[in-house]
């Protein structure tokens, strides 16, 4: 019935106005702040995001890193430091030479055009001009020194959950590209390169548990040269697979070796009583998880949040009936008690509203599971329950917390059911390089050069994602040289 009456436009036809549409219907932000990109959470939104954020907390104390909170402002010549650092790694890799037989120049690298500066304080020109920090490297960078000395301050791992600031260019949209970020980031010092390499392979587990709680579809890759932030040795991408088929990075981890540590003068004392440089890593996730949870979950009827980050697990609309002698919001309230009792996130509306306005308002907000419950059904013992996935059944009252919480691991095994089945149908071995279907990701067998690289992008309209970190099983022949790899490389089109 009229879906389209309500103003919800279809999520497979036309899922550019179905994304902005949904993400303010369901009152996660409001866009109408006086600064184009940066949005105001709302408290259902912040409350999801805070939700996130509470499971990356448990997975940074679960692998011993600590949280820190650095201030927002850096001096411009950090930046400037950070751009001599970029701009030389950027030229040994173009020339294929050490960087430490480069010395630095100040190319404009790095973020400078990007950043928000700030030159006055009261009615003072600063004489350091300072900027809102884009990232945190080089203010992390410039305190290590003087908490690590020696091995014994090894392994350091930090992270902070802060905002960050990027002046984008590009036309903004809600979660997925804005300029004031909500951030996460933990960055590491280590003794040694394997060390630090064994840092990455956690990090990419913390991602696998998030992302399975998350209920997100993804591809984690290893960027191209060209695609890697050149202030690494080696970047690993992890991006979100969008219904559309476009793919969305929600996060990134950077391998950065010693060459950070060499700028930054970040040296430990080793077992010999030697000096050395720390090797060091960064793991860093952004807003763009909540994109990726809206565009991939919702429905043309609204959000579908996974159980563990939905703001109330549990909606209770009791059923009033105003012949009866039953007090049902009464009887929902002591529910409600029940199940919060349990750990469980539950929010009882009692409005006196007509119940077809609540199912839809709480449908658009993606609650997972709706208890209907009226006279009726209090006298049979049981709650009438509605799961946002599909699906309606009665559960008896006197279990009523294992079987919410029954349905709340169906419902988000159902999610990722529906994830697994998305992903299979849309990425395919790619046959040709003028087979292209729109919504597609593409991978194929590749050991070829840079210029076969760029013939391919040109020729498909695809970006190379880089290679995905789970090889072929078994040699196959280059798409492109015929050459044997075990090497699977991820073709997409990206956010």
């Amino acid at each position: 019935m009229g879906k389209a009456k309500r103003g919800i436009p279809s999520k497979s036809e036309d899922f550019n106005s179905w994304y902005p549409f949904i993400v303010e219907a369901a009152e996660l932000v409001d866009k109408r702040y006086p600064i184009k990109g940066m949005d105001v959470w709302r408290p259902y939104g912040w409350k999801t995001m805070k939700l996130i954020d509470s499971l990356t907390h448990l997975e940074m104390e679960r692998t011993n890193h600590e949280e820190v909170n650095f201030p927002l402002l850096i001096p411009e010549n950090l930046l400037e430091k950070e751009n001599a650092l970029v701009s030389r790694l950027k030229r040994a890799r173009e020339e294929g030479v050490d960087p430490d037989d480069l010395r630095d120049e100040n190319d404009e690298g790095g973020f400078k055009k990007e950043v928000y500066w700030v030159k006055h304080a009261g009615e003072n020109d600063l004489e350091i001009p300072m900027f809102l920090r884009p990232t945190s490297e080089t203010a992390m960078y410039t305190m290590f020194p003087l908490w690590i000395r020696s091995h014994k301050d090894l392994p350091l791992k930090v992270y902070q959950m802060v905002n960050t600031f990027r002046y984008e260019t590009k036309q903004t949209r809600s979660f997925i590209r804005v300029r004031e970020i909500h951030f996460f980031e933990a960055h590491t010092a280590h003794a040694d390169e394997d060390c630090a390499t064994k840092q990455i392979e956690q990090d990419l587990e913390i991602v696998d548990n998030l992302m399975h709680d998350l209920c997100l579809p993804i591809i984690k890759a290893k960027r191209p040269v060209w695609d890697t932030f050149p202030g690494a040795f080696y970047t690993i991408g992890i991006d979100a697979i969008m219904p559309n088929g476009r793919t969305l990075q929600v996060a990134s981890c950077h391998h950065y070796r010693d060459q950070w540590a060499k700028a930054f003068d970040l040296t430990y004392e080793n077992l010999d009583a030697k000096q050395e440089y720390c090797h060091q890593t960064t793991y860093g996730m952004s807003e763009r998880l909540m994109g990726a949870i809206v565009g991939m979950h919702g429905d043309d009827s609204g959000l579908i949040l996974p159980p563990a980050i939905a703001p109330f697990q549990i909606v209770i609309c009791p059923m009033i009936r105003k012949d009866s002698d039953i007090d049902v919001v009464s009887k929902a309230e002591e529910l409600g008690d029940k199940l919060k009792s349990a750990g469980l996130r539950v929010k009882v509306d009692s409005r006196d509203i007509h119940a077809g306005q609540k199912y839809f308002d709480w449908e658009i907000k993606g609650v997972p599971l709706r208890l209907d419950l009226g006279p009726r059904d209090i006298k049979a013992g049981t709650a009438f329950a509605a799961r946002r996935t599909g699906g309606k059944e009665p559960l008896p009252l006197d279990n009523i917390v294992d079987e919410c919480n029954r349905v709340l691991i169906e419902i988000a095994d159902e999610l990722r059911s529906r994830a697994k089945s998305h992903t299979e149908n849309v990425v395919l071995p790619l046959s040709s390089l003028e087979d292209i279907d729109e919504g597609k990701i593409y991978e194929i067998p590749f050991d070829g050069t840079d210029a076969h690289a760029e013939t391919i992008e040109k020729k498909t309209g695809l970006s190379f994602l880089g290679d995905s970190t789970s090889p072929y099983s078994s040699e196959m022949p280059c798409f492109m040289s015929g050459k044997l790899t075990r090497r699977r490389v991820i073709l997409a089109k990206t956010y």
